[in-house]
């Protein structure tokens, strides 16, 4: 067995395992092995491992110290598959952005500059400066706080994170498609970049309302097959694939969106991640749609009432409702949102050596027994 150090954080809705860089470099094994042996997969439960067994709990940050003269961390993402044995780069996660100022603010990687520390960051996946605005009160490092996000029961510390200049971060321009709204299979859709690559698909054009739960939808699987059968066709109107069954498991996303709840939010968003309804918002998934939702001929500004704020956006999620602001920052367009992060555990994650042997090579327990 080999130790990896790794520490367990919750990022917004999700958790993740946080690795150092080094830590993950096995000689003569590439990182992708790695981190499927240590999350237990391909498992539908993740048994022997530690991976939390669903999309928001199977996820990996990796972190380093930044060269870059506009960053003090670089900041990787992996979405670590369940069932299908993959490891999927392609994209970032914004709720677990998150962990990433505390977690540097702890390791002594930014020092604390007053009762707020910015800590910038660059995210590896998408090129994108991330910059987290992280309470440190009296200049101290702190670990707790009282702020309350949908989809978490308790508090945590709160981190306003600040997208800078998402657009078009992964294809090159905020709408890869060229046009605000394209039709995929009698569909029309908006397909824009800013945050994360989404297909944003009206929930009434495939016979919903938008106000389904996650339980209602991941229950029809025809659905589930049609939808994904329109995000991997728009990832090739994207340009992130050249054919639909070359599209990326996590790129792009696609949220479902229908109108507000009158004096409680302007849109309601139900996101699908990896195949399945998201249980709250993917972050980076919220970055894009308050961008579209601003820009006249999109899907989304059909759905929003004329005489709303450009500025601020509330989106009702299965969680409640995820607002989301844009500032100028430094003469470029920036998109807030708030999430909390909590540092769960600091653990070392033992790695068997060499790859497991497949079900027919393994003996059973009486067999081994004999032996």
């Amino acid at each position: 067995m080999r130790d990896i150090h790794a520490t367990l954080m919750r990022g917004g809705t999700s958790k993740c395992w946080v690795f150092e860089h080094d830590a993950l470099a096995v000689p003569g094994r590439g990182v992708d092995e790695v981190l499927l042996r240590l999350y237990g997969s391909p498992d539908p439960r993740q048994l022997d491992g530690v991976g939390g067994a669903t999309s928001t709990t199977s996820k990996a940050v990796l972190l380093s110290p930044s060269a870059r003269p506009d960053a003090d961390v670089d900041y990787t993402f992996a979405q670590v598959g369940i069932s299908d044995g993959r490891v999927d780069w392609t994209s970032n996660c914004g709720n677990c952005s998150a962990v990433v100022g505390p977690y540097a603010l702890r390791r002594g990687w930014v020092a604390p500059t007053g009762d707020v520390t910015e800590v910038r960051v660059h995210n590896t996946n998408t090129d994108q400066l991330i910059v987290l605005e992280v309470a440190t009160p009296g200049g101290e490092v702190q670990e707790e706080g009282d702020v309350v996000i949908p989809g978490v029961a308790t508090p945590g510390l709160g981190v306003r994170m600040w997208f800078v200049d998402p657009g078009g971060r992964t294809t090159g321009a905020l709408w890869p498609s060229g046009r605000r709204t394209d039709e995929i299979d009698g569909v029309p859709v908006t397909l824009v970049d800013a945050g994360a690559p989404v297909v944003v698909v009206p929930a009434g054009a495939v016979g919903l309302t938008g106000q389904e739960s996650v339980s209602e939808i991941d229950a029809d699987p025809a659905l589930l097959a049609r939808l994904d059968d329109i995000r991997r066709r728009g990832a090739v109107l994207m340009g992130l694939a050249a054919a639909p069954d070359q599209a990326a498991r996590a790129t792009p996303k696609l949220a479902l969106a229908a109108a507000g709840v009158p004096g409680r939010s302007d849109l309601t968003i139900r996101m699908l991640s990896m195949g399945r309804a998201h249980p709250a918002l993917a972050v980076t998934g919220s970055i894009a749609l308050t961008l579209a939702a601003r820009e006249p001929g999109t899907v989304l500004a059909d759905l929003v009432s004329g005489d709303r704020d450009t500025v601020n956006l509330d989106m009702d999620t299965p969680a409640g409702v995820v607002s989301t602001a844009i500032a100028d920052r430094e003469g470029r367009t920036a998109v807030g949102v708030w999430r909390t992060a909590r540092r769960l555990a600091d653990a070392l994650l033992a790695l068997p050596e060499g790859a497991p042997r497949t079900h027919a090579e393994r003996p059973t327990a009486g067999a081994a027994h004999a032996a």
